[in-house]
């Protein structure tokens, strides 16, 4: 790579935390600048997948305090979100790179959809009534997910909260950490079965964890200062200009 490129990226990554830390959708920012970088499109996903996970270590720590009490729920859906992530990323390993070009621009309009509903989604998750827990209920969904995650993951965090709070009965706030803590599940378990891939760009994975985090810092301080329905609104035009464009090259 080019120092131009290793900048792009840099950017990207940087624009990316801070994305992340007001509105969420920071992977359909860094993943498109990986592959106009010049790296494969698989590649591009696995790097993107190991780059990113100090985020979501991260975000998973500031919510720890929400976790307490909900043992048995992180026992039982955390390995689940283990299997499901090292089968995602052993999918998307088994995925030749000129089919996952096909497959790449319906991920990202679908993690675009995902991100543009999530306010309404929302809406109707604290509206609704509240029922009996039924933990069993969730586990199919959940584990197609952390598939999904494991595989490409932008925009997971908005079906499994989705899927949490329409089978857990518990506040929002706690449900999210939750959906942090699986999340991270199904990262974890399929960088970790990245690392032996061969495909991860560690130059590149280095300068996005550095400027993500500091991204996310920054994203942090100006939480307060930008309207997060706004920069939600620039994320998805972005990704569905960019799924158009996808589709126009396949």
């Amino acid at each position: 790579m080019t120092p131009i490129d290793i900048a792009l990226v840099a950017g990207a990554a940087l624009a990316a935390g801070a994305i992340n830390a007001i509105a969420g959708g920071g992977s359909l920012i860094t993943f498109p600048a990986l592959v106009a970088a010049g790296l494969p499109t698989v590649t591009a996903s696995v790097t993107n997948t190991v780059a990113l996970l100090p985020g979501y270590l991260g975000a998973t720590a500031a919510q720890r305090r929400e976790l307490a009490g909900q043992g048995r729920r992180l026992a039982v859906l955390v390995p689940l979100s283990i299997v499901g992530g090292f089968a995602g990323g052993l999918l998307l390993l088994h995925t030749s790179e000129s089919l996952f070009r096909v497959v790449v621009p319906f991920l990202i309009l679908f993690a675009a959809v995902l991100l543009a509903l999530q306010d309404v989604i929302r809406k109707r998750l604290l509206s609704r009534a509240r029922h009996s827990e039924s933990l069993s209920w969730t586990l199919p969904p959940l584990a197609l997910a952390a598939v999904y995650g494991g595989y490409f993951g932008a925009g997971v965090g908005v079906i499994m909260l989705a899927f949490l709070a329409i089978a857990l009965d518990d506040n929002l706030i706690r449900l999210n950490a939750l959906k942090q803590a699986l999340s991270l599940a199904c990262n974890v378990a399929a960088a970790i079965f990245f690392l032996s891939s061969g495909r991860i760009d560690w130059v590149i994975t280095g300068v996005m964890s550095g400027a993500a985090l500091v991204g996310g810092v920054l994203g942090g301080a100006l939480v307060s200062r930008i309207p997060a329905r706004v920069l939600r609104w620039v994320v998805v035009t972005f990704a569905v200009g960019l799924s158009a464009l996808y589709l126009v090259r396949l």
